[in-house]
């Protein structure tokens, strides 16, 4: 089965489009791995802006992962946060008290890409680390079908939304994602 999004043809997940981390996170959560879709893309179309304009999609049908670290008595507190593209994760209010810490900041790209295995511009929360949480925003959830990074930058990958709350660690939270 074909799935259509925008002029995008994704087909059902490939192995070969996804990261590591997040082919094995699939193979281990087989209800969501039955409706996960892949499709190749440009590397340069990887940012959000860039995709939706060549490929005509609406601005909700994707989603951005962000990775945000918090500090609280020495023990850093990582996070995944998934928000529409349209909104900007509320990193310094409800992340930070999700996560309990008194400050809470967007991860360094290096340390973000060295710990979850996945490339700059593609991470998703799809096969973050154990343990991790995974915050997504309600409005992420809602949509049919949210595309996402796939782990590497040449890819995407596409979920129904409410495939997102399934994810181990996953705590669906209203209002995230901020306008």
């Amino acid at each position: 089965m074909t799935v259509r999004l925008g002029s995008l043809e994704l087909e059902p997940a490939q192995d070969g489009l996804l990261a590591a981390p997040v082919a094995a996170a699939l193979t281990a959560l087989p209800a969501v791995a039955a409706h996960a879709y892949t499709v190749a893309i440009d590397p340069d179309l990887a940012e959000t802006a860039a995709l939706t304009e060549r490929f005509g999609l609406a601005a909700d049908m994707s989603a951005n992962c962000v990775i945000v670290l918090g500090k609280r008595g020495g023990e850093l507190r990582p996070a995944a946060c998934v928000i529409l593209s349209s909104t900007r994760a509320d990193v310094n209010g409800l992340v930070r008290r999700t996560i309990d810490t008194r400050k809470c900041s967007f991860a360094p790209q290096d340390w973000a890409v060295t710990a979850t295995g996945m490339e700059y511009g593609g991470i998703t929360p799809v096969g973050v680390p154990e343990g991790w949480p995974v915050l997504v925003d309600r409005a992420v959830t809602e949509q049919p079908w949210v595309l996402l990074g796939s782990g590497l930058r040449r890819s995407k990958l596409a979920l129904p939304g409410a495939s997102l709350a399934e994810l181990p660690g996953a705590q669906v939270l209203d209002g995230l994602g901020l306008r």
